[in-house]
């Protein structure tokens, strides 16, 4: 990695392969523990990506602020899917910190993955009723 005797002139000495020059493969690639992580630890992942999505959401906050972030997200098109959004959230944080189980916490993020995907797709024009119309074309099926 980066040594500070790397950038002092005069030393010759034998240099490692600094952070920039390594392949650029192991930087990018996954072992099978860590792209499984959500079966693996499932609450340890629930955290961090419902930490994540808390921060997303903040930050679109900051960017046009509070107030207007709040009366976007509680606007009569979207009040349901960010009631269900928040549910989700308080939902996966219930499962992962209090009662502690897995089970529930998996179940809880592929909701709160799904929820996450329509409140978002509620801030798209006509997106919600395109998705919603494709999967009814894809699921109705007549045996």
């Amino acid at each position: 990695m980066w040594k500070l005797n790397q950038f002092i002139p005069g030393d010759d000495g034998e240099r490692e392969e600094s952070f920039l020059e390594e392949e650029s493969d192991g930087i990018f690639s996954l072992s099978p523990t860590q792209s499984l992580i959500v079966f693996a630890k499932p609450i340890k992942f629930a955290l961090l990506f419902t930490f994540g999505n808390v921060l997303a959401v903040g930050s679109t906050a900051f960017l046009i602020g509070p107030g207007r972030q709040l009366g976007m997200m509680f606007d009569p098109v979207r009040i349901y899917a960010t009631v269900i959004y928040i549910g989700c959230v308080v939902l996966a944080l219930i499962f992962a910190l209090l009662i502690h189980s897995k089970i529930l916490t998996v179940f809880a993020i592929i909701f709160e993955i799904c929820a996450l995907i329509w409140y978002g797709l509620s801030y798209i024009p006509f997106a919600r009723r395109m998705v919603s119309s494709l999967m009814i074309r894809l699921c109705d099926t007549e045996l």
